[in-house]
């Protein structure tokens, strides 16, 4: 317990000393018209993700030069290209290419080479890639990121321990304690700071890697659905957009949460911890269940999905949109 405070302690020091940095070198995020925000606020609040891999590694040095090697150099070129990105923008081929050897370190740290045939890895590819940047396209309204990823995190460290250990434990503690401290600068009405590209590609890699070890180390392919709002609400707002024939790499405000941010007025707060709390009941319904995943699916979705479209339309009818 003590070396958990202490680490929190350590988590907060570094969020004060960026907070330092990124005023002294004006790494801000400005809103713009399609902002769900209208202060201008410290950008990069994410990088304290890292650098919780980073102590985990000063903690298991052993542990991370046998087994997580891989994983930590994907998450920190990952981060890396993504805070450049935030001071500076940079090329999609740039950005691409280095999440491209971050899938692949990916991967290989969770034995899906090994254990999935070859022709299902570009599949894999673009799975994690597309996920990933769900992560980042969610990654909209004050807390959002954080209390999301704590649900996820937190039914993780659940499956850990009390159904199949697939890790070591800190290694899901470690990015935890870590979304505490970013919550209570995040989790706000007027942020402290948000998490930038390096929050939510940084904290996403995290969550999907643990995702995806868990599903090689089981083979079930259910545990996919731990990301089930966030992947329910990228998909059909990107069929939305293709309909629209707009151009779905383009910054947009379609999102459901978005709608209610930006045209109801709704909290951030609320939103987040409602978009939190469903995910929790379906993680739920998800470990305890014993259906199969063909049923588990349609029983998770059919309702969520009815639920979602049905808010949409209401909204969108409501303001012409």
């Amino acid at each position: 317990m003590m070396e958990y405070i202490m680490i929190i302690i350590v988590l907060f020091i570094v969020m004060l000393l960026y907070f330092k940095i990124a005023d002294k070198y004006n790494i801000i995020d400005k809103p713009n018209h399609r902002s769900a925000h209208t202060q201008i606020t410290l950008r990069g609040g994410g990088i304290i993700f890292p650098v919780a891999f980073i102590i985990f590694g000063l903690f298991n040095p052993s542990l991370v030069i046998e087994e997580y090697w891989s994983f930590g150099l994907g998450l920190l070129a990952i981060c890396t290209i993504s805070f450049i990105d935030d001071i500076r923008t940079l090329s999609n081929k740039i950005r691409l290419s280095v999440h491209l050897i971050s899938v692949i370190l990916l991967l290989y740290f969770t034995g899906a080479f090994a254990l999935m045939p070859f022709w299902v890895w570009p599949i894999l590819f673009v799975v994690i890639i597309g996920t990933l940047n769900a992560y980042n396209f969610m990654d909209g309204i004050n807390g959002m990121t954080g209390i999301y990823s704590l649900v996820t995190l937190g039914s993780l460290a659940y499956i850990n321990r009390e159904i199949i250990q697939f890790t070591d434990h800190d290694f899901i503690y470690y990015p935890i304690l870590a979304c505490f401290v970013f919550l209570f600068f995040n989790f706000r009405k007027k942020a402290k700071c948000f998490a930038g590209d390096v929050g939510s590609m940084g904290i996403g890699f995290w969550v999907i890697g643990l995702i995806t070890l868990l599903i090689m180390r089981t083979g079930e392919y259910k545990y996919i659905l731990l990301l089930a709002i966030y992947g329910m609400e990228v998909v059909l707002t990107i069929i939305e957009r293709i309909f629209l024939k707009e151009n779905i790499f383009e910054a947009h405000r379609r999102h459901l949460y978005q709608l209610f941010a930006n045209e109801e007025k709704v909290s951030h707060l609320v939103i987040s911890s409602v978009y939190a709390i469903v995910q929790l009941f379906i993680n739920i319904f998800l470990i305890h269940s014993h259906f199969p995943i063909w049923a588990i699916v349609l029983i998770v979705f059919i309702p969520a999905g009815g639920v979602y479209l049905g808010l949409k339309l209401s909204l969108k009818k409501k303001y012409s949109l």
